[in-house]
């Protein structure tokens, strides 16, 4: 039998297996098998062709998209610079021309070759 890790939460011993995911029956948390596989989807933003995005990149917008709240609309082909990534259900904080501060999801973008 296989040696299991222990909850990363409580530290119990009683983990089990069920698919490719690991659970603790006492505190009720769920983790992949392969923590660090984990780890690493969640600090990659990847762009609408599967680029990597970073800090600092250039993106440039790939559909119209309705700003909620206003009648403004971002223009397919609108170039942004200096992009922040975060956490969350929008990807990248950032600051459009002509309309200001907005955060965006990474589907709707492209990264730009500087």
């Amino acid at each position: 039998m296989s040696e299991l890790p222990p909850c990363p939460e409580c530290q119990s011993s009683y983990v089990y297996e069920d698919g490719g995911l690991l659970i603790c029956p006492e505190c009720a948390h769920e983790w992949a098998k392969d923590a660090s596989e984990v780890a690493g989807d969640a600090a990659t933003v990847r762009d609408s062709n599967g680029t990597e995005l970073k800090d600092g990149d250039t993106i440039s917008v790939i559909k119209d998209l309705k700003v909620k709240g206003s009648s403004s609309v971002v223009k397919v082909g609108t170039k942004v610079k200096n992009i922040r990534l975060v956490d969350g259900d929008h990807d990248i904080d950032c600051k459009i021309p002509g309309i200001g501060q907005m955060g965006l999801k990474s589907e709707f973008v492209k990264k730009v070759a500087e």
